[in-house]
Formats: structure tokens, sequence, C-alpha cells
């Protein structure tokens, strides 16, 4: 393949871009340009001085890529592919163009993390929570999209395997495929890296160690932690007018409230949410809800909060989060997000999978929720015990206590 010059990578976007707006009619963020297939996105590098994209791009034009066209994959969710941020960024010191292979529910995170070049959508049969049935026309869409990809890191959870993707890509000719298995790989992996899962790594040092098992490292001054790619889009004076304080909103001058969560397992009540925003706000707190489920934050911010139910992109739900005092959510992805921006956490943590691997990496967090409760690590998307008692428990006076606790 035709090397590309990483330095001129970092500073232009790759096709014709379409701005996609916010219902708030919002552009400042500009992750992707649609091309001609209808799942396949090209991302905007910005390389703006002081930026770690600007550091990931220097850090690519100082080594001189090399290692042609790599491919990143994370098929499962927003916060799982969030996580994957600091290994994708020390995969792009080294490669010349960086791919991230995505399932639908986290393409428009892949969207938002430095160093990525180009987003592929693709809907994983053994990894998708509801799969459709195996076809020859899935498999090979997937294997004429990677045409040309010269190197894959399979980044896993440690219930899944990286095996059946690691096949599909040998079928499509990749040459050189790393990931995790504790399953024999045949000559499926170039780089088996094998781990003890007794161990509760933190998921984004989990995946981290696969890309430098790989060969690959963060460029000098990145610390490791979760980022997104800037500029976000701009939302300060659309938060001073839903706040209803004119101009701009100060910023850290709000607390936002996500009541929803990816399976209901991990989900507190909602009338506990509703509580809870009462509270905060006789507190003397601004709340701000958010969500996509529009009826579930309309009745949780009822007349007390602002309520952003479905007006917001992820990208715009990420300036929202970034501009709050604290998050208050539970273990899903606006949880990561708010890491990624650097904003405080009240971490509503169902113990279905451990605190240890999943909690809000590299931010100040107070997790609420019974650790021991009999549900603990069943991987559960419908609670297995009786009146859910792991996040049940939890009050609305704690809450409004962890949020003290984290803006004092």
């Amino acid at each position: 393949m035709r090397r590309r010059d990483p330095a001129a990578r970092c500073g232009r976007s790759r096709a014709n871009a379409t701005q996609r707006r916010g219902k708030a009619g919002r552009a400042a963020h500009k992750p992707a340009a649609t091309e001609a297939a209808p799942a396949e996105t090209t991302a905007e590098t910005t390389a703006a001085a002081g930026t770690l994209e600007a550091a990931v791009c220097q850090a690519a034009a100082e080594h001189g890529g090399g290692r042609g066209r790599v491919l990143v994959a994370r098929l499962d969710d927003a916060g799982d592919v969030l996580l994957a941020g600091p290994a994708t960024r020390a995969v792009r010191t080294l490669a010349d163009e960086l791919v991230f292979l995505a399932g639908p529910n986290g393409r428009a995170a892949a969207e938002l993390l430095p160093g990525v070049d180009r987003v592929i959508e693709w809907r994983a049969p053994w990894i998708d929570h509801s799969p459709a049935a195996v076809s020859n026309a899935q498999v090979a869409d997937l294997i004429a999209r990677v045409q040309g990809v010269d190197e894959a890191l399979l980044l896993t959870s440690f219930h899944q395997s990286a095996l059946p993707l690691a096949l599909l890509l040998r079928m499509a000719g990749v040459r050189r495929v790393c990931a995790i298995s504790n399953d024999y790989p045949g000559s499926l992996l170039d780089v088996r890296h094998v781990v003890d899962e007794t161990l509760d790594v933190p998921e984004a040092e989990r995946m981290l160690a696969v890309a430098r098992a790989a060969g690959f490292d963060l460029p000098p001054g990145d610390d490791g932690k979760l980022a997104v790619r800037r500029p976000l889009p701009d939302i300060g004076r659309e938060s001073g007018h839903f706040l209803g304080v004119g101009g701009a909103a100060d910023e850290r001058s709000y607390v936002v409230v996500h009541p929803g969560t990816s399976a209901p397992a991990r989900t507190w009540p909602a009338e506990r949410h509703r509580q809870a925003v009462r509270e905060l706000v006789d507190d003397g707190h601004q709340v701000v809800v958010t969500g996509k489920e529009r009826d579930l934050t309309a009745y949780v911010a009822c007349d007390a909060a602002v309520d952003l139910g479905g007006r917001t992109t992820l990208a715009e739900l990420a300036a929202v989060i970034e501009g709050a005092s604290v998050l208050v959510a539970g273990n899903t992805g606006p949880a990561h997000l708010a890491a990624a921006v650097g904003t405080p956490v009240v971490s509503l943590f169902a113990p279905v999978v451990p605190a240890a691997r999943w909690a809000p990496y590299g931010v100040p967090t107070v997790l609420l929720g019974d650790q021991q409760a009999p549900c603990s690590g069943s991987r559960a998307r419908t609670c297995p015990v009786a009146g859910h008692p792991c996040l049940s428990l939890v009050t609305s006076e704690q809450v409004v206590k962890a949020v003290r606790e984290l803006t004092q």
C-alpha cells in the first residue's frame, strides 16, 4: 500500500464533510464525513496546539509511522469504546492511518476518540445484545470493507473472545493480528497477550497493555487517561439560556443527572432519580437531566430541572457534562464520557461487573451501591435478585451527600 505522511494526515479531513448539526443548531464539532459506504465515516483530525490530538499527531510525525494502516476494534458499547482511547492513541503514534471498527452502539464514541482517522461500523453477531443470524453477506461486507488493513489490534472484555473477528480479518488478508486470548488461537493471532483474569485491572489499562504487547505506546506527555477529540461543540450560550442565567453559564455551575443505562440491571429507580433531583435543587444546585429516553428524562426532571432528554448528540452531551460540577449516573457510557472530559462522578454502580474494572477512570468518583450484593459478577442485563437490592437501597440523601463531597 502507498504510505502516507502521518503529519499531513493529522492536519486534514479525508472526505467531503457533511456537517452534522444538533437540534440546538450547534456545529462547532464536526466529527465525521459520510463516505460511500452507508456505515463508514471519516473523522476530521484537529491538531490545535496544546491538545492531546496534537501530541498524538506530533508523535506520529516524529516516529514516521511505518506500521501502515492499523485497525483497532472494540465492538460493544460507547463506554467500552471510550475506555479504548489510551490504547488507540498509542497505536496512532506508529500507524500511517488508524481505522476504528465499532459496533452500532459504539460508533459515535469512536468518532470522538483522538487519533482516529476513519470509523467503520459493523454489527458483530457474537457481541451484539440482539444479534441477527449470521449470513454470508454480512461476513463478506466486513471482509470487503477492511481490505488494505495491514495490522489489527482487537480489544475485548474478559468475557469476550477476539478469535471470531481474528478469523474474519485473516480471511480479509490482514497480515498481523494482536489480541488477548486465553484460548488457543492457532494461526489466528501473531501476538497473543495472555492475562490473569482473576485480577481486576481497570479496563483502560487492560487495553493499553494489549497495545504495548503489540509494540505501541503512548506519546510523551500522554497521561493515559480518557480523552475526547477537540474542540467540542460550543454550548456556552445555550447552557446559559437553558439554565436561565443569560449569556454563557459559569463553568461547573450545574449538576448533570443521567438516569438511563444500557441494561435494566444497572438502573437506579426512576422515582429515586426524581427525588434526588428535587433534593439537589433544594440543596442549592442547578440540575440538568440528560438521556435518550425522553419520557424518562421528563419524569425525572419534573418541573425542578432542565430536561435535555433526546436533544444532544454524543459530542454535545460531552460538552454539557464538561461544564458540570458533577455527573450523577449509573455504570453507563456517560460516566466514561465524564471521565474523558474531567468531570467528577457520583457512580450508581450495580456490581454485575466489577467496579475495579469499569468504574469511571481517572476522575474523582463516589461509588454508591452494594458491591457485595448477590448479583456481583453475574454480568446480568436484567437483575437476577428480587427487589434489585444492590441499587434500590441507595437513597437520594446519599446522592446529595456525594455531590456535596465532590463539590466542596
